[in-house]
């Protein structure tokens, strides 16, 4: 049986990876086609990543966010609460 074509909708709901990568190519400095040329792919996929469309391979993960300087937990994990202090 063959894959489905077209693309692979991001498990997240609201698109808040896409938020977050969105928010983390612009405060690198980067365009969309920046983060594409950076990490090999077009600006279309990077435009899909944005918009919730498309949930990359974990090697483009990888790649993306070291070309972001961030973690893949930060772009794509949940939010995890940080403890206060007792």
């Amino acid at each position: 049986m063959a894959p489905p074509s077209g693309p692979v909708r991001a498990p997240e709901e609201g698109g808040a990876a896409g938020t977050r990568i969105k928010a983390a190519r612009k405060g690198a400095g980067l365009t969309q086609q920046g983060l594409a040329v950076a990490v090999q792919v077009s600006r279309q996929t990077i435009i899909a990543m944005e918009t919730g469309d498309y949930a990359p391979s974990v090697y483009l993960a990888l790649k993306v966010a070291k070309a972001l300087n961030t973690s893949v937990e930060r772009l794509w994990g949940e939010e995890v609460p940080v403890p206060t202090p007792a």
